[in-house]
């Protein structure tokens, strides 16, 4: 045979075992498989390369060792001391209870009452606050954040953790290693870690070249975390940055949503960051979880929901779909990215035919194009459904929340895309509580008040060219 000869056979040999490695990896959507045979046939070369890049969730096996050594280690996560157990143990309606069950099924956290909580007026006010809790810290504090930039607010942070350390608080940062690159580069890093300022780097990127066939490179740690003293927390979509987020100026303001929680709750969180953090360092800090939880005062039902590559497959989009199925009377979801799986849109349509007031309100410009356009692909559907779509003009809407039937809230760093869904490492807080559901709701409404609203008419009008192009990217979502 000829070295032609030799080189075909050779290459369909390759392509052969890619595609039967497409169709038996397992946590596969039939979609996802379809879009991937249709990129390896369609572009052969382009198409191995991008498989074996992007292709499959490979985290690497080291890592998931890693991680994994690290949570057999931790203490229970359950309360310590059986009278904190009684005043903790949460009482849940009926029609709620299945909700947190799903939850604990996930990070194997209980749902617990006595937490309080307060919605921040907005991105400035978050990082007054988080500044102001750091300054008043006596024991830790703990940060984690997928972007943190050394503008304004990045730098009251790392001015406030400067301050901390140097009055004997023990302060640990960390950042992913993509999202706040130039962080880590910057002489404010340098700063924190001569202060005596632990810092550390979630999902560092050596040798990629190297290391891609073997892991997945584009995996990220999504999270935003705030823990100070395990009496206090914060959870939103906001990063650690002005609200300008001079990277992506055009898009300007980010709208984002952040609370600040005390309670039981904190150290569920604080689990959180402490796996992150020691799957990185290496530092042991166990003990801090092995501290009695405070008795709680009264207070509402939380559960926090921990997601990622190394959790269960499919967690974060099945507690979206169970949330979305809870709904009775009204349901309001904010997210900046929609490119769900089939079951994620299925919910929401059918949510709006069960007779739900269903509303979605996502931002009007985008600053991923191809999400931004794949997103719309959707639209005519839930439109046909009765969803109700507002497309928010104020700035780039970055709040990740739902609400539902003016008594449940879930609010976190989780988007509803496939990288939320399927490949980041997310943080999210379930809550049963009025009160907070009613400001989170007022928050969502201010938004409606800044938005566009979507017709069925303006969609159904589109050219053909605008729907090919929209459903084009969206057919390319499994595999974005």
């Amino acid at each position: 045979m000829t070295v032609t000869t030799l080189t075909f056979i050779g290459a369909a040999a390759v392509h052969v075992a890619v595609l039967v490695r497409v169709m038996l990896r397992p946590h596969r959507e039939p979609a996802s498989r379809i879009a991937w045979v249709a990129v390896v046939l369609a572009l052969p070369v382009f198409g191995l390369l991008a498989y074996i890049l992007f292709g499959e969730v490979n985290i690497g096996r080291s890592r998931v060792e890693r991680v994994r050594a690290v949570e057999r280690r931790m203490p229970e996560s359950e309360p310590s001391g059986p009278s904190d157990l009684a005043n903790m143990r949460a009482e849940l309606p009926d029609r709620y209870a299945h909700l947190f069950q799903f939850g604990r099924a996930l990070n194997n956290f209980e749902p617990v009452a006595g937490n309080s909580g307060r919605l921040m007026s907005d991105s400035n006010a978050a990082i007054t606050s988080i500044v102001a809790d750091i300054d008043a810290a006596k024991e830790h504090v703990h940060v984690l954040f997928y972007i943190w930039l050394t503008d304004t607010d990045g730098c009251r942070v790392v001015d406030a953790l400067v301050r901390a350390a140097a009055r004997g608080v023990t302060c640990r940062a960390m950042v992913d290693n993509l999202g706040s690159r130039s962080m880590i580069k910057s002489a404010q890093w340098e700063s924190m870690r001569a202060a005596g300022v632990k810092v550390g780097v979630a999902l560092g990127i050596n040798h990629p070249v190297l290391r891609a066939p073997f892991r997945r490179m584009d995996l990220r740690n999504h999270r935003k975390i705030v823990v100070i003293d395990n009496a206090i927390t914060y959870c939103g979509s906001q990063n650690c940055a002005d609200p300008e987020f001079r990277v992506k100026p055009k898009f300007a303001p980010w709208v984002d949503a952040v609370m600040r929680f005390e309670g039981p709750v904190v150290r569920q969180n604080q689990r959180l960051f402490a796996i992150d953090w020691m799957s990185a360092t290496g530092e042991d800090i166990d003990a801090l979880l092995c501290l009695p939880v405070r008795a709680p005062a009264p207070g509402f039902v939380a559960q926090v929901i921990g997601t990622g590559p190394t959790a269960r497959s499919s967690a974060m989009p099945e507690m979206f779909v169970t949330v979305i199925y809870t709904a009775r009377r009204e349901l309001i979801v904010t997210t900046p990215y929609y490119v769900p799986d089939e079951s994620l849109q299925r919910a929401l349509c059918s949510s709006a035919y069960r007779g739900v007031r269903t509303t979605m309100i996502v931002p009007a410009r985008n600053d991923s194009w191809m999400v931004g356009a794949a997103m719309r692909s959707y639209y005519a559907e839930l439109l046909d459904a009765g969803v109700i779509i507002y497309e928010y003009v104020g700035g780039l809407l970055h709040t990740k929340s739902l609400t539902l039937d003016g008594e449940i809230t879930l609010i976190g760093s989780a988007n509803m895309d496939r990288r939320s869904l399927e490949l980041n490492y997310e943080n999210n807080i379930l809550m049963h509580d009025a009160a907070m559901t009613a400001a989170m709701q007022e928050r969502q409404l201010q938004y409606v008040a800044h938005s566009k609203l979507v017709t069925r008419e303006s969609v159904h009008a589109w050219s053909a060219v605008r729907r090919l192009w929209n459903n084009t990217l969206a057919m390319l979502g499994p595999i974005l």
